[in-house]
């Protein structure tokens, strides 16, 4: 079985990503487990489990007592591609919180439920159970898409969040229709699917390795280690998990997302965004937000998260003290 991965095609492949370290998920089953009052879930000491039986891996570090900045990752990757911010941020004295999505990094690798709707509703099961409030929720890439849907359906008719993030985020839509001109043809996204389901780990090399941190561009200076850590992420989630949220990530429309959402959102973009292109995304998403701003990065990659946290981070951190 072979593919042709068109420069398009891989172009796009690293829709939202963000990856995890590796540890055996089997360990969970040795942990002391708690039960919630409405024993909807259930938590170990780093999973809880939604009432459909998916164990969802998860990160709390920093006091209890500060506020919490909960990070939403991208795909194919998990929590492990938010260290350099979750690191910053611990550093400045801060509750930082990330998980693992369902059939990522170390989370179940369950066959069902890749839709936005289950990934917000499983985000709002770990923030429930932590008691998570006034919390800053920032989402890279499908993550992105992941914070306005849970922000919109979960987060604020709850009086959880304070503020949101959307960074190289995927909203409002990706994929063209009568109604979204701007938008990826199908045939982009179905070369994923083709990718992935021909060579998986040839297919995620060729994406870390090219466009998704612009290490394409002439001139670009090349981590490997970054290429191996991005690689690392993808191949330790589930194929099926990957393949799913590929319609996940590009057929779910959240215009009504954005319209609901009335919490100060930051928007961050960089303008050679080769995954996500900026302007079908955050142009017309901080037109749809209530209390939205939008900031260009010029010539920053999909990956900038990355390859510029040293700008990056410090852009976060004082829209958070804002």
């Amino acid at each position: 079985m072979t593919y042709d991965l068109s420069r398009r095609q891989t172009l796009i492949a690293g829709a939202a990503v963000s990856f995890s370290m590796f540890v055996p998920v089997a360990d969970a089953a040795d942990k002391k487990r708690t039960t919630d009052n409405n024993g909807e879930f259930e938590m170990t000491e780093a999973f809880v489990k939604t009432k459909d039986g998916v164990e969802l891996y998860f990160k709390d570090w920093g006091p209890k007592d500060a506020q919490p900045i909960v990070f939403h990752h991208g795909w194919p990757l998990s929590s492990d591609d938010w260290d350099a911010q979750m690191l910053f941020f611990v550093q400045h004295g801060y509750r930082v919180v990330a998980h693992d999505r369902r059939g990522h990094g170390r989370s179940s690798q369950v066959a069902d439920g890749h839709t936005m709707d289950q990934y917000a509703a499983d985000a709002s099961a770990v923030y429930e159970h932590l008691n998570l409030k006034n919390a800053v929720h920032i989402g890279h890439s499908t993550g992105g898409g992941e914070v306005a849907r849970y922000v919109a359906k979960y987060g604020e008719p709850q009086n959880r969040v304070a503020k949101a993030v959307l960074v190289s985020a995927v909203p409002p839509l990706m994929l063209k229709t009568e109604s979204n001109p701007g938008g990826l043809p199908m045939d982009v996204f179905d070369g994923l699917r083709n990718g992935l389901a021909a060579n998986r780990a040839q297919f995620y090399l060729d994406v870390a390795s090219g466009p998704f941190y612009g290490f394409n561009r002439d001139g670009a200076k090349v981590y490997p280690g970054v290429i191996q850590n991005w690689w690392r992420q993808g191949m330790i989630g589930g194929a099926k998990a990957h393949y799913d949220g590929i319609k996940a990530f590009s057929e779910t429309d959240q215009t009504e997302d954005l319209k609901k959402i009335t919490v100060p959102t930051l928007v961050m973009h960089g303008d050679d965004d080769q995954i996500v292109p900026i302007d079908d995304a955050a142009r017309l998403s901080v037109k749809l937000l209530k209390n939205g701003t939008l900031k260009v990065y010029p010539g920053y990659p999909h990956g900038m998260l990355t390859t510029h946290a040293d700008v990056i981070n410090p852009d976060l951190l004082a829209f958070v003290k804002s």
